[in-house]
């Protein structure tokens, strides 16, 4: 039987759609509660799992693309975005993408948040993202995550 996809994936799909990607969103064979074992279901380095983080920059709203195999360093990442950068709540994480934490996607939000993507990334040929749903996932690669989100590349450890 085909599950259907939550009311947040199918907006990530159709925002990847619009944007020239193909859009396939897969739901997990099995529950995965961390990035480690996404990885494992997927069958990739944990690298190559993208984490799509909030944070405040000087009190505004931007995204963060970051590798799952390290965290940002808010100091030095701050200071290469010219700014002070500290992790948003919970509540606003939520309230600025429309999606739930472990689940937020690099794309379909109800505003697009300026977007950084760690340049960590860029070392693995395919990546893997959230798409609205903890239980969701799709394909993309560095160059694609950089044009569809419109993002900018940063070092963020």
């Amino acid at each position: 039987m085909r599950r259907s996809l939550p009311p947040a994936s199918c907006r990530v799909s159709d925002t990847l759609i619009a944007r020239g990607h193909h859009g396939v969103i897969l739901t997990q064979p099995e529950p995965a509660a961390t990035t480690d074992d996404a990885a494992r279901v997927l069958g990739v380095d944990i690298g190559a799992i993208t984490k799509s983080l909030v944070f405040l920059l000087d009190d505004d709203p931007v995204l963060l693309l970051v590798s799952a195999a390290h965290q940002v360093d808010l100091r030095r990442t701050g200071q290469r975005l010219d700014g002070v950068l500290v992790p948003a709540s919970a509540e606003l994480a939520v309230q600025m993408t429309g999606q739930e934490i472990d689940g937020i996607a690099p794309v379909g939000h109800p505003a697009n948040l300026p977007t950084w993507v760690d340049t960590a990334l860029s070392r693995h040929r395919e990546l893997w993202a959230t798409a609205g749903h903890p239980d969701t996932m799709f394909r993309t690669s560095y160059r694609e995550l950089l044009r569809i989100t419109a993002g900018l590349a940063v070092d963020v450890d």
